[in-house]
């Protein structure tokens, strides 16, 4: 019974965090601002499929717990890009949703939005800093 239980709950959790996952980049509009931005209407179906690729690379990489042995220098380089495709995604999410000038306007600091936005820009970067160096196992 436990078995089938954990089989359910796991399979629970994954459609979830899949149909989670489809409604982030949906309301975004990742993909057609892609398209139109490079002029590739033809092509569409490379783009949809290199994001379910990538999400199934992923998650085979998460579940088997795949280890590159990679130098510093290019474990480094595939850092910076993860955390700027992160930082841009958030970005891109706070850009959608209008968060930055709700947040001043309450906030009353409506003419000093660029000043809230490098404060949090500098508050996720300083807490990044302080989780890789203090927390990560070196």
């Amino acid at each position: 019974m436990s078995i089938v239980l954990a089989i359910f709950l796991g399979l629970a959790g994954g459609f979830a965090t899949g149909a989670g996952y489809v409604a982030f980049i949906t309301v975004l509009g990742v993909i057609p601002r892609l398209v139109s931005a490079t002029k590739t209407n033809p092509h569409l179906y490379l783009y949809e499929l290199s994001l379910v690729f990538g999400v199934l690379a992923g998650t085979f990489l998460h579940i088997f717990q795949v280890q590159f042995h990679w130098p510093a220098v290019a474990a480094a380089f595939f850092g910076l890009f993860s955390g700027l495709f992160i930082g841009m995604s958030a970005a891109a999410l706070t850009e959608v949703l209008n968060v930055f000038p709700i947040l001043s306007k309450r906030a009353g600091v409506f003419a000093e939005v660029n000043i809230l936005m490098m404060a949090v820009a500098f508050g996720k970067m300083t807490g990044s800093l302080i989780q890789w160096i203090l927390f990560s196992p070196m």
